[in-house]
């Protein structure tokens, strides 16, 4: 899967939370200024390419929708970001993390809890 731009991601984002949506859609969902409808054009049709959406016509225009979840982008971008800054651990980025003060033991517990959680649905649905 292909990284997107950043202009790319603020138009896949949309696409995302309207999951089905013409150009005029897309546009609207966008806070002002809004960027010019020639250039969401032009990243709609790069995103094609990419292949992280594609479209029904309809009459004679198209409505969007997305190929790739934003899950499937999320995971894809934190593995890239986890290899490329944190040498793949998980720990080391989250201590990083900690000693800057962007996280703390509340968040920690939190996360500990989250994990319990989804382990121990796990284990119920593998019983």
């Amino acid at each position: 899967m292909q990284k997107l731009t950043k202009a790319e991601e603020q138009v896949m984002q949309v696409v995302w939370e309207l999951d089905k949506a013409y150009l005029k859609e897309i546009m609207n969902a966008f806070p002002e200024p809004r960027p010019s409808q020639s250039t969401v054009s032009t990243l709609l049709r790069i995103l094609k390419d990419k292949e992280f959406i594609t479209y029904d016509v309809v009459g004679k225009i198209h409505q969007y929708y997305p190929l790739v979840s934003k899950e499937a982008y999320a995971r894809q971008y934190f593995k890239h970001f986890l290899s490329r800054y944190f040498d793949n651990s998980f720990s080391q980025m989250l201590s990083f993390f900690h000693k800057k003060g962007d996280l703390d033991l509340n968040d920690l517990d939190e996360l500990m809890n989250s994990m319990n959680t989804q382990k121990d649905d796990q284990d119920e649905s593998n019983d």
